[in-house]
């Protein structure tokens, strides 16, 4: 046992062993799996691109995917306790656990986004305002942010300034069907008020 124990505590001092030389002709090519960030840049990338509504809607589904992951169980667990509270309406519940996820990992968009989306729910709009706003702070793309605040905003009166944050969206999410129909209807209530 003192052995294992001993080489163990070897290698750790010692580190990593050296790597030998490879024949440049027979070396295959070191290549890194693409990273979150790319994979996130390449969907959005094609979200902006697609005309079709609902392979959009797939692509951002699987922004959303991306965009769950926390690279922590501990906060993966708590944001699925969250939701389940949410979806039992115990608000209360749900933003104890999300104040404990924008702790744990403060540059975690999700969790500011979501604890955004409770507030909105209890119409804690102040609040909700808050937390898009550190929501965008590290992802600025968040087209469900986006559309919060500007839902916010035409809740509140501010219409033009929910215009301009649904364009926003639709400058993201260019498929958007319900960002499109609120700026048609935005258009039309601003058109009115004009006349």
């Amino acid at each position: 046992m003192r052995s294992v124990f001993a080489c163990l505590l070897l290698l750790a001092v010692a580190g990593p062993a050296p790597a030998v030389a490879a024949d440049s002709e027979t070396a295959a090519p070191a290549t890194a799996p693409p990273s979150a960030q790319s994979r996130l840049d390449k969907l959005f990338a094609d979200l902006k691109r697609e005309r079709n509504e609902k392979a959009a809607q797939r692509i951002a589904d699987r922004i959303r995917e991306q965009w769950n992951k926390s690279g922590s169980a501990s906060v993966d667990l708590m944001m699925l306790w969250s939701a389940e509270a949410m979806d039992a309406k115990k608000f209360d519940v749900a933003l104890d656990f999300l104040d404990q996820v924008v702790t744990l990992s403060p540059t975690y968009a999700e969790g500011w986004n979501r604890r955004a989306t409770v507030h909105f729910m209890m119409n804690n709009y102040q609040k909700s305002m808050a937390d898009i706003e550190k929501t965008l702070q590290y992802e600025p793309r968040h087209f469900g942010a986006l559309a919060g605040m500007a839902q916010i905003l035409s809740n509140t009166g501010r219409k033009e300034l929910a215009l301009e944050a649904y364009q926003r969206v639709l400058d993201i999410y260019p498929m958007m069907r319900a960002a499109q129909s609120e700026i048609a209807t935005i258009s039309e209530e601003l058109a009115g008020e004009g006349i």
